[in-house]
């Protein structure tokens, strides 16, 4: 794995994930932060699903965008900031269990970053799995606008 171009990229990415409304109402947290690598966690909730009983498709595309995303963030210099330009998600199986998304970069670039999620249920099965492509906004601040 390539080295964080901020060695503080960690404590950047949990403070932007502090900003994140969309997270926070659907209850979402921030787990483990590496480079290259995150976790996001999301407990079960009745009104996260959809009409079956399973945590609703688009919820789990929540979770696997942020991680990929935020292991993007932690490859890239500080005062930058990405935004996620296209993905592809399988559902492999229903979500009826808390969740956690592992994001991780497969191909960091200073343009266009190629990263991959896998989301599991808490007895752990693989419930979907994410590949995603960003672009990085140098100079443009990971802040509002």
């Amino acid at each position: 794995m390539n080295a964080p171009a901020d060695p503080d990229f960690a404590s950047r990415i949990r403070e932007s994930f502090g900003r994140q409304k969309a997270m926070a109402l659907i209850g979402a947290s921030l787990g483990k932060v590496a480079a290259g690598e995150v976790e996001i966690s999301l407990p079960y909730r009745d009104d996260l699903t959809q009409q079956k009983g399973y945590v609703h498709g688009g919820i789990l595309g929540m979770i696997a965008d942020s991680a990929c995303g935020y292991a993007a963030f932690s490859l890239m210099p500080p005062g930058g900031s990405l935004v996620t330009v296209e993905y592809k998600m399988n559902i492999l199986n229903p979500a009826r269990a808390s969740l956690v998304a592992r994001g991780h970069v497969v191909k960091p670039g200073r343009s266009l970053t190629v990263a991959r999620a896998e989301v599991y249920a808490a007895d752990g099965t693989h419930v979907a799995t994410m590949q995603q492509t960003l672009m990085a906004l140098p100079g443009r601040p990971d802040t509002p606008e």
